[in-house]
């Protein structure tokens, strides 16, 4: 008897939870060792990146073309806002792997994007990394002793 009632209770407490409609699209953009998860949302509003303003996480011109770009390219740049959280890597490499995250992004909202996104290259994961030290070597991967000429 007391199973049957504790298992009664657990389907109402189950039937009780409301379940939220994701209103976003998610995707993952990556660059050296740089990881951005990026929330994208309809509508107007700011993107922040580590829950700052994009324009201060990357001040610049520069920086603002660049993470602009996805947006200019499917001419889409009043209709999303995005959330991203980053870590790794430097500067540069977190700005690439945003760009790649948000392309990523565009491209499952909306399927028309993906040959413009794919055609300008930013759907595409950039492969280059720091290349790791060998043992024996001095400092850097590749940097060898010098050999006597005798």
């Amino acid at each position: 008897m007391e199973k049957s009632k504790s298992k009664a209770k657990s389907k109402a407490k189950t039937e009780t939870k409301t379940i939220k409609k994701k209103n976003f699209v998610s995707a993952v953009g990556r660059r050296k060792r740089a990881i951005a998860r990026v929330r994208l949302y309809h509508g107007k509003g700011k993107t922040l990146v580590n829950e700052q303003p994009i324009e201060k996480y990357f001040p610049g011109e520069i920086a603002e073309s660049f993470y602009q770009k996805p947006f200019v390219l499917t001419e889409s740049l009043n209709k999303y806002y995005a959330t991203i959280k980053v870590r790794g890597s430097g500067e540069k490499a977190q700005l690439g792997a945003i760009v790649h995250g948000l392309a990523r992004a565009l491209d499952k909202d909306n399927q028309s994007f993906h040959s413009v996104l794919k055609k300008n290259k930013l759907l595409t994961r950039d492969p280059r990394a720091k290349e790791r030290r060998k043992v024996g070597q001095m400092g850097k991967a590749r940097k060898k002793k010098q050999s006597p000429k005798r």
